[in-house]
């Protein structure tokens, strides 16, 4: 019997989306929800097995369900109680616990293992007829036409073409698509060298079930539990040491010992031991074109506050409804007899493309800054930083203000600019609209981005006069406090930022705000 043949890879797509990591897979899930012909090229042909991101926030944790593996998710993901701060000798400086629920019910710190969230996005993409995933994919050269983009390579050895309105490099920080935009990397001042140790054990580790975090000048630490058998430690590396020095038993037994001194060699499985460099870095720019940048190929951080996954997240929350509205107006553009319409369309596509980088850039910058400062006061400086750590720590673990700093799991609003508007209340303006459950078209409690759905809206408080409300082509929903906690909760929020309406586009970001129209 022969083998079955390798299907057809299209030849041309809305969208070709090159990598199948967490972010390319999101992106093209959202994509597809809105009826774009996508073709996702990868490398692999199964989901990499290994594990690498460990941590995702109730923001992203909250994509997930807009991008559809929400509910799945639950299944294999595993809340952290907060962070822990020890010295060199393993002993308390500081405890950061999580204690308050959020309205939404997410947690707001998740650990998980990448391959179990990679295989969830894989099987979701299946769900839209109009997404292709193509495995066995080298790409070699990505060519800029004013109309489209010509993607080439090789797919199992074969010679491979297709051709996109659009393209977004979702390929790793070896990215082969920003040679194509012409970026380079800028430099945010972070380089260390880090072993990375994954185990799994059937026996119960007598720890803390949080983030252990050691500020050790001579060594940092990181210690996490990832799941029901999975732990992940990592240890910055010194000056000549390689992994094949720490991962020999002796060494590594060493390293684990303050966690797993007890357990026996043969019920630790070492699942990996590899050597990362942590890198703090951000690509120049963005977009060439109909050519973009998303996810590692765009910008690489250090790990201290587990937002390397998240901010890839955040790129395809932000571009998916952009790239589709995008290709939409490409088509008003290009019709027949467009006239001024067609400029218009032209010009509005710019826009919303010019947006991606002007937002999320800044957003992914401030977030690398954050993991690299944070890192700095943790586990850098000599002996006198070791001594301020001992002194500062423990009275930072009992202010309130500094623990709610700590904990809070909100990414930064993002900067005012093509689409956020100055104009907007500053508390309000390029942030997210609070998820909270509110009653749905049957009458049951959903969370609200399944109210909102996939086109802009703009929420008014009672009595503000709807004709005064520029919807520009957004949904209106008056919110009713009457109805119950979620809209109650909603309206509050809107008045303490002094307006009385907001519009929130698709990816839930205020864009504009104000008070009477």
């Amino acid at each position: 019997m022969s083998a079955p043949s390798t299907p057809a890879t299209p030849s041309t797509a809305d969208v070709v989306v090159v990598g199948a990591g967490p972010t390319g897979l999101s992106l093209a899930a959202l994509l597809g929800a809105r009826g774009l012909d996508v073709v996702v090229l990868e490398r692999h042909h199964e989901p990499y097995p290994l594990p690498r991101a460990v941590h995702l926030d109730d923001e992203v944790y909250r994509l997930l369900h807009e991008v559809g593996v929400g509910e799945e998710f639950a299944a294999v993901t595993r809340p952290a109680a907060g962070l822990r701060l020890l010295d060199e000798r393993h002993r308390p400086l500081a405890t950061f616990s999580r204690t308050d629920p959020l309205p939404s019910g997410l947690p707001q710190a998740n650990m998980f293992d990448q391959p179990d969230l990679e295989r969830l996005l894989r099987a979701n993409v299946k769900r839209f007829p109009s997404v292709e995933l193509v495995g066995g994919v080298e790409v070699g050269a990505v060519q800029h036409g004013a109309a489209d983009v010509m993607v080439t390579g090789v797919r199992d050895g074969r010679p491979l073409s297709v051709r996109a309105a659009y393209v977004v490099g979702c390929d790793g920080a070896n990215s082969v698509v920003r040679e194509a935009v012409g970026a380079d990397w800028v430099d945010l001042g972070f380089e260390q060298r880090w072993l990375v140790v994954d185990v799994r054990t059937d026996v119960e580790l007598d720890a803390w079930e949080g983030v252990h975090q050691v500020c050790d000048r001579h060594r940092a630490g990181t210690y996490m539990r990832i799941g029901a058998d999975r732990y992940r430690w990592e240890f910055e590396m010194l000056d000549g040491e390689t992994v094949a020095d720490l991962s020999a038993r002796p060494a590594l037994r060493g390293l684990l010992a303050p966690w797993a001194a007890d357990v026996p060699d043969e019920r630790l499985d070492v699942v990996r031991c590899v050597e990362y460099t942590f890198r703090a870095r951000a690509a120049d720019r963005w977009r060439e074109g109909r050519v973009l940048l998303a996810g590692d190929a765009a910008h690489t951080t250090p790990p201290f506050i587990g937002q390397g996954l998240c901010a890839g997240q955040r790129d395809a929350a932000n571009l998916a409804w952009k790239v589709a509205d995008a290709v939409r107006l490409d088509a008003v553009a290009a019709a027949p007899g467009a006239g001024p319409a067609g400029e218009l369309a032209r010009g509005r596509a710019e826009r919303l493309l010019s947006s991606y980088e002007a937002e999320r850039r800044p957003h992914a910058v401030a977030i690398i800054g954050k993991a690299v400062r944070l890192g700095q006061i943790m586990t850098g400086g000599g002996r006198a930083a070791t001594v301020l750590r001992r002194w500062v720590l423990p009275r930072a673990g009992s202010s309130g203000t500094v623990v709610r700093a700590v904990l809070d799991s909100r990414s930064p609003a993002l900067v005012a600019g093509p689409l956020v508007e100055r104009s907007a209340p500053k508390s309000l303006r390029g942030g997210l609209l609070p998820l909270v459950p509110v009653t749905g078209p049957d009458g049951a409690p959903v969370l609200v981005d399944r109210v909102l759905g996939d086109a802009p809206v703009v929420l008014a408080l009672p009595g503000v006069d709807e004709a005064r409300v520029r919807l520009d082509g957004a949904r209106g929903w008056r919110l009713d406090p009457a109805a119950g906690d979620g809209e109650r909760a909603l309206a509050a929020w809107i008045a303490s930022g002094g307006a009385d309406w907001v519009r929130v586009d698709p990816d839930r970001v205020v864009r504009r705000a104000g008070r009477g129209g």
